[in-house]
């Protein structure tokens, strides 16, 4: 995936390596802006035993 990416961006290294982390971190800023938050209800993590 990552050499598919990297073939596939255009420009120099450098433009590419900018361009690859800026959309890394626009996907990071997705999933806890928004997927996170949807799937949070359905994960186990608030149903702790501890102390009952």
């Amino acid at each position: 995936m990552y050499g598919w990416l990297w073939r596939h961006t255009p420009g120099p290294a450098a433009v590419r390596v900018l361009i690859l982390t800026v959309a890394a971190l626009a996907v990071l800023a997705a999933c806890f802006a928004w997927v996170f938050p949807v799937v949070s209800p359905y994960m186990p993590f608030n149903q702790t035993t501890v102390g009952e």
